[in-house]
């Protein structure tokens, strides 16, 4: 079960690698019931995660996580120690702190832009993660880590890119921003203008020449008239 589980994970991560840039140390934020989770199955999270993820991670929560876990009391003691041990990554709830799950969802706002993966034991903090795109889901279940199968909100986000009908908002403003640099943006301005001025032959043009012609060929028919009465009169 070991190695299929391993298999699993490789894949998901591949998924993830290509499709969403995730790059090593892959950032995962935990919340206080995987850290519950992990104290009552036994599980070292920072020595046994690396190694399911296929490269190095760094473990990390909010102040939010940290402050909920102090408010639930003794029950929750020995998690809390564990989340303390993790780099605590800035929220924008310094004044007034939230619930975890609502904090850890604003973290993974706008397009999961830090490629943030959500390590959490909560339902339906987990259905909310599954509703945005390039966000990976670990859980624990019969005493092992898993890492969650792409969301159906992932798949049709990366068949969307496949067929070039959606492009990421961070990418249209670097496209914009590179073209603007090297002077993309004037240069298909001109391109459009010169198409425009450039047309079909002139119509005088060619009524000109037709006249030109009908004259030329009137000019020896008066000639032959001329001759043919001088030899008459001859």
């Amino acid at each position: 079960m070991g190695v299929t589980r391993q298999k699993h994970a490789k894949k998901i991560m591949r998924f993830y690698r290509h499709n969403f840039q995730f790059r090593e140390p892959f950032q995962v934020l935990l919340d206080g019931t995987f850290c519950q989770a992990a104290l009552r199955n036994k599980i070292q999270i920072r020595e046994q995660l690396p190694g399911y993820l296929g490269g190095a991670a760094q473990l990390c929560t909010t102040r939010c996580v940290i402050k909920e876990l102090e408010s639930l009391g003794k029950a929750l003691y020995g998690a809390k120690l564990i989340a303390q041990r993790f780099q605590v990554r800035n929220c924008s709830h310094h004044k007034d702190p939230v619930s975890g799950s609502t904090c850890l969802l604003s973290m993974i706002e706008n397009d999961n832009l830090h490629h943030f993966f959500i390590a959490t034991q909560d339902q339906d903090l987990s259905n909310k993660v599954k509703k945005k795109p390039g966000v990976p889901l670990l859980f624990i279940i019969q005493n092992t880590m898993v890492l969650d199968k792409p969301s159906p909100k992932s798949l049709a986000f990366v068949q969307k890119l496949q067929t070039n009908q959606l492009v990421p908002e961070y990418q249209k403003q670097s496209i914009v921003e590179l073209k603007e640099k090297e002077g993309l943006v004037k240069q298909e301005g001109e391109k459009r203008r010169k198409r425009k001025r450039a047309g079909g032959p002139n119509p005088l043009s060619c009524l000109k020449k037709k006249k030109k012609k009908t004259q030329e060929g009137q000019e020896p028919s008066a000639e032959k008239k001329k001759r043919r009465k001088r030899k008459r009169n001859r």
